[in-house]
């Protein structure tokens, strides 16, 4: 037996002896639900982007890009403006969004631990309930999705350019940009695929925003020239912060790559020597893995650019001070992400008209979200993991005709846990009762009052990795944000949301808050009691963690 069917078998007694975990596989126990009034199912078109920042979106009051789009979902629908992730991480959260549990339970705390995969998941359900469905784009762990009639799945994290799929009709190479080739399946799917009498459930799920950030060609000689504002906390200091913070190796300057990241060409790095600073340890092939995909034709394109970007970095970037490099980086971050964005935003518009013009769009509940929040140079950072506000919310926008109110704002504290039994009971299907989320449908009705949910729970499991994300766990209200780092520190942060909405200030000794932290202490455990978690499973996971990482010859490492 290897470390993960051993591991697989430890978790599983543990949850039945220690934490008593249901797990539904086809267990008839279910929670009632508000019958639809309609008498034909809607079909459910779920959009995802992977690191989709809410700051880089116009409807949420961006000021670094316009995403028309995407806007025209808020308007004809409702904008959450407190969604939030159980866990900032691609493939936990994306378990999570598909079992409607958290990541203790359905065993993706990571990127690397394997998915528990007797778990069933809302698709399967959907499947079984006459719906048929679909899953392009990127599921991020396994190749192979259950509960969907056709796939076509990038392998890992995919490639931007000419990408490999994997799907059900055998393995495929695509010539192209990965947001416009995931749309053209979408879109084939929903005019030549899809059966005219079933409703549908299809997943629609691009790679871009992700890092490396290869924009198509045409946006990335558009974005190169445009220049965008900084945030107010880019050079933050963290000084009234705990070690998690002044310890995560995320900052622009000192861990953002030369070539994998600001595509500076590797020969050029090589050629100028110790005339680039600080050093930055680049991924092997960071820079021609994805590039090298390019065949001739679209190498030209984009050499264009590239030969523009490293003639600036060549005769500028030695003289800089370290303060012109970190500007420098912002933008050169800012000009590919934002390029990636606004494909997907293009893309998510020619599905849109589709619906329109097909008359499709009346009865289809079409979801807009990311797997995580995004930090766009807030803090000096790039990338997520931690339960600051950046990367702890996601975007979340819903439309349904004829349900929800045009141009409807939501503040409520929802979170991705929330979105397989919302799907059901739109559906009008049975929502299995282990299921942890809650039914967002109170609120997508106008429903508030019924809603009573005043806080959530957040897990971080992934350390020591990429980024060095210390572990912690945390409980949030519209009000506060109390969080308690781990593993290799012990100690305890909270901010006033409303008095500190940068999260500058950890007021976690200030007399003044003692009360406060008593209360979510006792919150805290609450919510740790009543989703099923504890630190006897922190410990656990720890020791499992230990055992992967000592064992070099396994297949995640």
């Amino acid at each position: 037996m290897n470390i993960f069917e051993t591991k697989k078998m430890r978790i599983r007694v543990y949850f039945a002896a220690v934490v008593g975990v249901l797990i539904f596989v086809g267990c008839k126990e279910t929670r009632p639900v508000e019958k639809t009034s309609k008498s034909k199912k809607p079909n459910i078109l779920f959009i995802m982007s992977d690191d989709h920042a809410y700051q880089a979106i116009s409807a949420y009051g961006s000021k670094l890009v316009q995403t028309p789009n995407i806007d025209r979902l808020a308007k004809e629908g409702m904008l959450f403006t407190n969604a939030s992730v159980t866990n900032s991480i691609c493939a936990p959260s994306r378990a999570t969004i598909l079992t409607g549990k958290h990541t203790h339970i359905n065993g993706k705390i990571d990127n690397l631990m394997p998915f528990d995969t007797t778990q069933v998941t809302f698709p399967q359900i959907f499947q079984k309930n006459g719906y048929q469905t679909a899953m392009f784009g990127k599921l991020h762990f396994g190749n192979n999705p259950k509960g969907v009639d056709d796939f076509m799945i990038l392998p890992g994290q995919g490639f931007y350019i000419n990408p490999d799929f994997n799907t059900s009709k055998g393995d495929t190479t695509i010539t192209g940009y990965v947001t416009d080739i995931i749309t053209d399946v979408t879109l084939n799917w929903l005019k030549e695929e899809r059966e005219e009498e079933k409703p549908f459930m299809m997943m629609y799920l691009h790679k871009a925003p992700h890092r490396p950030w290869w924009p198509s060609p045409e946006k990335f000689k558009e974005f190169t020239k445009k220049e965008f504002p900084e945030p107010e906390t880019l050079f933050d200091d963290y000084k009234n912060r705990g070690t998690a913070a002044k310890t995560a190796e995320m900052n622009l300057l000192t861990h953002m790559m030369y070539s994998h990241d600001s595509k500076i060409r590797p020969e050029l790095v090589a050629k100028m020597g110790d005339k680039v600073t600080p050093k930055v340890e680049e991924f092997e092939n960071g820079f021609y893995g994805p590039f090298g995909r390019a065949n001739s034709e679209q190498k030209a394109k984009y050499d264009e650019v590239l030969d523009e970007i490293n003639a600036d970095f060549e005769k500028n970037w030695p003289s800089m001070t370290d303060e012109e490099k970190m500007r420098w980086k912002y933008q050169r971050y800012m000009q590919d992400y934002l390029a990636c964005i606004s494909s997907v935003d293009d893309n998510v518009g020619r599905v849109l008209d589709y619906l329109e013009e097909s008359g499709l769009a009346e009865n289809t509940i079409v979801v807009y979200t990311s797997d995580q929040g995004f930090y766009l140079g807030e803090h000096g950072w790039f990338d997520k993991r931690f339960i600051y506000d950046e990367s702890f919310k996601t975007p979340l926008i819903v439309k349904w005709p004829n349900t929800i109110k045009p141009g409807s704002v939501e503040n409520e504290m929802v979170q991705n846990l929330d979105f397989a039994p919302t799907f059901l009971e739109a559906a009008g299907i049975e929502v299995p009762s282990d299921m942890q989320g809650e039914s967002l449908m109170p609120l997508l009705k106008g429903k508030d009052e019924k809603w009573n949910r005043d806080a959530v729970y957040y897990h971080y499991y992934e350390y020591p990795s990429v980024h060095m994300v210390k572990r912690h766990y945390g409980i949030v209200t519209k009000e506060y944000k109390l969080a308690h780092f781990y593993y290799d520190v012990d100690e305890w942060e909270l901010y006033d949301r409303l008095k500190d909405p940068q999260e500058l200030n950890n007021v976690y000794d200030d007399p003044d808050y003692s009360e406060i932290v008593t209360e979510l202490k006792q919150k805290l455990v609450e919510l740790r009691k009543k989703y099923k978690d504890s630190p006897e499973l922190d410990q656990e996971y720890i020791d499992i963690y230990k055992e992967m990482k000592a064992e070099k010859d396994n297949d995640f490492w």
